[in-house]
């Protein structure tokens, strides 16, 4: 199971950390990826961070968006600096127990994960 936590409303070149609680049999032996959803649009993949600690970022957000993991809290932290309008939307951390490892490429819609949790809303106004 997965949920998220953090979300909120900020303005332009803020910073703002959002949380994802991984629970399970094995939660830190699992990839866990941020994909974020805006409203008439595709949920899109931002960052995803393997079992062992490996990040991976999109383009949009390298050097802006921060992932990390506390393995003795089994959470997953998403830091976002600088942030702007474009990154609105709701973001959602997900994870699959047959995934250790984040893909390559980590800005699909996240097909590939069975296990989502419910959401927090992230607005970014100008």
């Amino acid at each position: 199971q997965l949920k998220e936590s953090g979300g909120g409303m900020v303005q332009s070149g803020d910073s703002l950390t959002i949380s994802c609680k991984v629970s399970g049999r094995t939660p830190d032996h699992v990839a866990v990826a941020w994909l974020r959803q805006v409203p008439g649009k595709e949920r899109k993949g931002v960052s995803c961070i393997s079992s062992d600690g490996e990040t991976r970022y999109v383009d949009s957000v390298k050097g802006r968006f921060t992932v990390s993991r506390d393995y003795a809290e089994n959470m997953v932290f998403l830091q976002m600096n600088n942030l702007n309008p474009e990154d609105t939307g709701v973001y959602y951390c997900a994870a699959d127990e047959t995934y250790s490892h984040c893909p390559t490429y980590v800005g699909g819609s996240g097909y590939e994960y069975d296990f989502w949790g419910q959401g927090t809303q992230v607005t970014v106004s100008s």
